[in-house]
């Protein structure tokens, strides 16, 4: 047996696991004197970035100031108090003291009254509703960047395996190029593999970190230094049945939910200003004293519409009526193409992963079988594995982002369900 036959047994044996799609079993060890890494589960990852954004907190003051409004639109109108004094002279050596004073209380046109606290308390529910919206969204983007970043980690150790396995590859190359039982070209082109597949390694790792740090910015830097999500793309996705979900849209959305009231609003602001074309009343007393004459009187006040019968208010308003009118209808029409989308977008991702989990991958996995005793026996060139390998890669990566596209599908639909709205 030559050495160079010596050589290429002993490289097939510590390649034979790798060939396999199998590690050494290299084992990732902590270093020591670094702090230990905290598990987070996904709910918990959530709440994390509900209790600590700012944006969310930004809009809680929202619904503060929208119940300090309904208060103001509760608060009844103050009387006013008017005083007066003065000089009296009847002749050129005779001046004597005058003094009257008056009160007016306001009142209020009851119908102006209750359409203006309606309108108040209607956009008070409007600013919680968006305040929910905001909690919908933002706890939706959280769950997506999640699985966003499991996905880079996972094809960034796909890539470190692949890695692995072309630089065990490339040195059998180096061997047989060096004993000239191979061209020089093999070497070349293992060589372009092995940089190749460095490069998708480094630059998964890079998105994976930008987007743990995207998840650190949206929890106003809350999370802890070192940290791993305690979550796979193997989780169960459960079924979603279409009709129920457009009618959970309908009611839960919070979207929706705010356009209602915003329309509701609207049409107490509408009552609001077709009621203030008769204004309240305003009662007066008033009494005025003398040196020989005390003067008392009564009086009522009224503001008669004859110039200005407030025509163009009620038009603006009605034209607000009608704007926020059509835009619930053709938002809720438009949420239910949405949830079709998203529900077709998981069927279609489940099929995905089906097709790929249980035919393709086993298909390029054998074809990569095949390839590697065809070569071992000499009926096949390294370039025919190292095709069966990138086929493989693909096929594999492929996989992993029908998991992904699965995972972000269901969170779409829970998104505009409304599902996240409410979380405390």
């Amino acid at each position: 047996m030559t050495k160079a036959a010596v050589v290429w047994l002993v490289m097939a044996s510590v390649a034979a696991p790798l060939w396999a799609g199998q590690s050494l079993g290299v084992v990732d060890k902590e270093p020591a004197g670094q702090e230990s890494v905290a598990v987070i589960t996904l709910d918990q990852l959530t709440q994390v970035v509900l209790n600590h954004n700012h944006v969310l907190r930004a809009a809680q003051w929202g619904v503060d100031g929208a119940k300090a409004g309904v208060k103001t639109a509760s608060a009844l109108l103050n009387p006013k108090v008017e005083l007066q004094q003065g000089q009296w002279q009847p002749s050129a050596l005779n001046r004597q003291s005058v003094r009257a004073w008056s009160i007016a209380q306001p009142l209020e046109n009851p119908t102006v009254r209750s359409a203006r606290i309606q309108a108040a308390e209607s956009g008070l529910v409007v600013s919680g509703q968006q305040l929910a919206m905001a909690k919908n969204d933002l706890a939706a983007q959280v769950r997506t960047r999640a699985y966003e970043t499991l996905l880079y980690q996972s094809e960034a150790e796909t890539a470190a395996e692949t890695l692995a396995l072309l630089q065990q590859v490339r040195e059998r190359i180096r061997v047989r190029v060096a004993t000239g039982e191979a061209a020089r070209y093999e070497l070349i082109k293992a060589d372009a593999e092995v940089i190749h597949a460095r490069e998708r390694q480094q630059s998964s790792q890079l998105l994976a970190q930008q987007a743990w740090l995207d998840i650190n910015r949206l929890a106003a830097g809350q999370l802890p230094m070192r940290w791993k999500l305690a979550a796979t793309f193997h989780d169960d996705v459960e079924a979603a049945d279409l009709v129920q979900l457009q009618a959970q849209a309908d009611q839960n959305n919070p979207e929706l939910i705010s356009l209602k009231h915003e329309l509701e609003r609207a049409q107490a602001q509408l009552r609001l200003v077709q009621a203030g074309r008769w204004p309240g009343v305003e009662l007066r007393y008033g009494e005025n004293q003398e040196p020989n004459l005390r003067q008392t009187t009564w009086g009522v006040v009224v503001q008669l519409p004859l110039l200005d019968q407030r025509t163009g208010p009620v038009a603006e308003a009605q034209a607000e009526v009608d704007r926020i009118k059509t835009r619930l209808e053709g938002r809720r029409y438009e949420l239910q193409q949405q949830v079709v989308l998203a529900w077709r977008s998981l069927e279609m991702a489940r099929l995905r992963v089906e097709a790929l989990g249980q035919g393709v991958v086993r298909e390029a996995e054998a074809a990569l079988r095949v390839a590697q005793a065809a070569y071992q026996f000499g009926e096949r060139g390294i370039l025919d594995v190292l095709d069966a390998q990138r086929v493989l890669r693909g096929v594999r990566s492929d996989l992993l982002q029908a998991r992904y596209q699965l995972h972000a599908a269901r969170i779409a639909l829970d998104q505009l369900a409304g599902r996240f709205a409410h979380a405390s």
